[in-house]
């Protein structure tokens, strides 16, 4: 099995500065494919390709939407 991370971080929750999640994501072939891996708080998934496909296309739209795709 090969996994490349693409994100590592400790979240903050922007008021309640004491709420915090451990957040890490990338591609794992785990299942002889490509797929999208989550470990949030220590509980790790691998994605099917659908489900990581869906996931992907919130996220981009929830960027377009909120400005977030065009530089700061």
């Amino acid at each position: 099995m090969a996994t490349t991370m693409f994100f590592e971080k400790t979240l903050t929750d922007k008021e309640a500065n004491d709420v915090s999640i451990e957040m890490e994501f990338g591609r794992s072939s785990y299942y002889g494919e490509s797929l999208i891996y989550l470990t949030i708080d220590g509980s790790s998934l691998i994605l099917d390709e659908k489900a990581g496909r869906e996931l992907c296309e919130a996220f981009s739209s929830l960027s377009a939407y909120l400005g977030y795709d065009k530089p700061a």
